[in-house]
């Protein structure tokens, strides 16, 4: 089977990246794999046995416009069966026009929850660096162009899947759910540098506005008075990191708040230092960060979101909250400190309750080429 994914992540050129090891075992499972994707300056194509890699030219908006025409010619050139693009807005887009003309199937993956109604309240357009919650509206207008067209669709959770379903009906084909792939063998634990906090939260991601990390800071602000020794710890780096600080400091938090900045591989290690995990994100396709936290054993508050009430069911492996609701958030926090034998049944829980779940998908490169030969149905 000859496959094209369309993709956004300059990752793929490192030798040693996640990403590049996860596609080869893909491609492995597909037979021949091309991708095409924004690459660091100076990258060259690659060829690593069946996985082959074709780096786009920089600039973003010059390889959007470009990306069509290249993908077309590579479609006919090496007999491509399907075109498996990484989302359904901009690459989504250029799948849909690059196969016009060619017998070649479309193929598109849905990462995020894009029907939910905070998408379009703080979004990022990534291809292009704007910030802007206009720009994710103009994303939902083009998914809803390109779904249509689609043979096959994979999705990384039943929210959203129920979600398209709900909203395309019979217009599009029934999604496949196939999780974001996740080792299940935890690092060991990478010790945090020296904070004086009696108690330790921590969240990991991007700092962009739909990880809503505000409310974070907001809730631990809300119970500082009575726990004057605990603390939020944060990994990433982002757009919002300046003005997290701000607020960190405009409410008193100045010396309870670690940015750590990006930690890389390390991140999962850190959480095994921490005392609880908290996210407040608006809203998760999937929700991996979840997932390792619950595979490095600590308790999780988290929004409602992604796999959340799928995998994770609340009051039971996680103490789960609506986007937004930076009162319960705090309550929260303050139910998980003073107590320990929640925080152990909550960890517990949630570990087994993931276990369970990715035990399901272990032979993930198989599922993923499965799902490519439907799209030819």
């Amino acid at each position: 089977m000859k496959v094209l994914f369309i993709s956004n992540d300059p990752a793929l050129f490192a030798q040693d990246s996640a990403v590049r090891a996860r596609m080869r075992a893909y491609a492995s499972a597909i037979g021949t794999l091309h991708i095409i994707s924004r690459a660091p300056r100076g990258a060259v194509e690659e060829i690593d046995g069946p996985l082959t890699l074709h780096p786009l030219p920089a600039g973003p908006l010059a390889s959007l416009m470009n990306l069509p025409k290249i993908a077309r010619a590579l479609i006919l050139k090496e007999g491509i069966e399907v075109v498996s693009a990484q989302d359904p807005f901009e690459y989504g887009w250029c799948a849909k026009e690059a196969i016009k003309g060619t017998s070649a199937k479309l193929h598109i993956q849905v990462h995020t929850d894009f029907l939910s109604p905070w998408f379009v309240r703080s979004g990022v357009f990534r291809s292009m660096r704007i910030h802007t919650p206009f720009l994710n509206g103009v994303r939902v207008k083009i998914a809803r162009t390109v779904l249509p067209h689609a043979h096959g669709i994979r999705v990384v959770s039943e929210r959203i899947r129920g979600s398209l379903l709900s909203v395309y009906k019979n217009e599009i084909p029934d999604p496949t759910v196939l999780p974001i792939s996740v080792g299940t063998e935890v690092p060991d634990a990478v010790l945090l540098p020296e904070h004086g906090f009696s108690f330790a939260f921590m969240t990991s991601g991007r700092l962009e506005p739909e990880k809503r990390i505000e409310d974070i800071l907001m809730a631990l602000g809300k119970i500082a008075l009575n726990y004057p020794s605990v603390g939020l710890v944060i990994v990433g780096e982002g757009s919002e990191r300046k003005k997290l600080e701000t607020l960190a400091t405009k409410l008193g938090l100045g010396n309870r708040v670690l940015f750590m900045g990006e930690q890389g591989k390390n991140a999962w290690g850190l959480m095994r230092s921490a005392h609880a995990y908290v996210q407040a994100s608006a809203y998760e396709g999937y929700g991996r960060t979840l997932v390792e936290a619950a595979l490095a054993r600590i308790p999780i508050i988290t929004t409602d979101v992604g796999i959340v009430g799928e995998v994770l069911k609340g009051y039971e492996q996680v103490l789960a909250t609506p986007p937004g609701d930076t009162a319960n958030l705090a309550a929260h926090m303050h139910a998980i400190i003073g107590d320990h034998q929640l925080r152990r049944s909550l960890a517990m829980n949630a570990e087994e309750a993931v276990r369970a779940h990715l035990s399901k998908y272990e032979d993930l490169p198989r599922l993923i080429q499965e799902d490519l030969v439907r799209t030819l149905a």
